[in-house]
């Protein structure tokens, strides 16, 4: 028989909260269940106050689902919806204000990097449809011809399509208890939401449990020795960037951009983004340039052309390059093959290397950050 939520949720009343002794199952705190396969996921709700006391409830709850038949793998996380309680937070900020350096005024507390991953870039988007996954992709192939050992997390739980664009296929397997050891290809080590799920389920998440999916693929996969994490973020200014930025020391990120004024917009606002967290910009890409013709070889501006530049140059970011719309890179970043390690001698492929060539003096130049702590004003 197929594994159903009411199996999750019966496995679920032998877990008991500490504090009142019910059960997990009758709480109404379990949601967001997907079942595919034999891999379970769901999130645990709680207030931002409960995070430690409920860790040992997390893991009871992963317990009690993995002995049910037919199981495999279990992924449970804990989503605070809440802010903490007034008093909770008067309570803080006492702690802040007698304790020297901490909290504003005083040093940004530090957010633990990732074990044997030296930098971590994020390539980020303020709209989707303009490229980002094929940027990515080819950035970091591009990254590792350079010699550098590199990984890619594809961080776009709603739409990964990074397993695609590498041509991977099947699931990461387990290394010791949560740790997964990543999937590999042309070199790199890859990470992806898509790996643990059918591609054609949709991801009906709240953003307390995206941003759970993310931290955990962060920390419970088996990176290794990296150079440099390149992190395929999802389009827009919302959760999983606040929560790269928070949790993440970033070196810095790369907003990927087509020329037309409506892309531009948005890509002003994922600048803006990361500049208010303290995240360097290492520069902004044009994707979809411009457009030659290969039968007649005339060129066409389909989406407008500089407009990435520009504003670049308005900005006071550094401007990584031009990438032209064109067949080559649709075919092979549909294919699972990257341009530039099928293709290295193109064009296009070219410009890909110079966007890693300014992105790997960017990082050898500058020094890996603490990630901040966010105020929202």
């Amino acid at each position: 028989m197929a594994l159903t939520q009411a199996d999750i949720l019966r496995a679920l009343e032998l877990v008991k909260l500490p504090a009142s002794g019910q059960s997990l199952a009758a709480t109404g705190r379990v949601t967001d269940i997907l079942i595919d396969g034999g891999k379970v996921i769901f999130a645990i709700g709680i207030d931002a106050t409960e995070a430690a006391a409920m860790e040992p409830v997390r893991k009871a709850a992963e317990s009690a689902v993995s002995g049910l038949p037919g199981v495999t793998q279990v992924l449970v996380g804990l989503t605070a919806d809440k802010a903490p309680s007034s008093a909770a937070a008067q309570a803080r900020q006492q702690a802040q204000r007698s304790s020297p350096g901490a909290g504003p005024g005083g040093p940004t507390p530090k957010a633990a990097g990732i074990p044997g991953v030296k930098q971590i870039i994020a390539v980020a988007s303020g709209k989707g449809g303009v490229g980002k996954s094929t940027t990515t992709a080819n950035l970091a192939v591009a990254l590792a011809t350079l010699g550098l050992k590199v990984g890619v997390l594809d961080a776009d739980i709603y739409g990964p399509s990074v397993p695609k664009i590498f041509g991977i296929t099947g699931k990461p397997r387990l290394v010791s208890g949560r740790t997964l050891a990543p999937m590999e290809a042309y070199g790199l080590k890859i990470m992806s939401i898509g790996f643990l799920i059918d591609e054609e389920t949709p991801m009906i998440w709240r953003g307390p449990m995206v941003i759970s999916a993310i931290t955990q693929m962060l920390r419970e996969v088996a990176w290794g020795e990296l150079d440099v994490l390149v992190v395929d973020m999802p389009p827009g200014t919302g959760d999983a960037q606040l929560t790269m930025a928070q949790q993440t020391p970033l070196a810095g990120a790369v907003i990927v951009s087509t020329p037309q004024d409506l892309a531009l917009l948005d890509a002003r606002r994922g600048v803006a983004m990361f500049k208010k967290v303290e995240v360097p910009i290492l520069g902004i890409v044009e994707n979809m340039s411009y457009f030659i013709c290969p039968e007649c070889g005339h060129r066409s501006d389909i989406f407008a052309h500089g407009g990435a530049r520009h504003e670049a140059e308005r900005l006071g970011v550094p401007f990584l390059g031009e990438v032209p719309l064109a067949m080559s890179i649709r075919e092979t970043s549909d294919g699972g093959r990257p341009i530039v390690a099928s293709d290295p001698d193109s064009a296009h492929a070219k410009a890909y290397l110079t966007i890693a060539r300014q992105v790997m003096a960017s990082l050898a130049g500058g020094t890996v950050r603490a990630a901040p702590r966010i105020v929202i004003e």
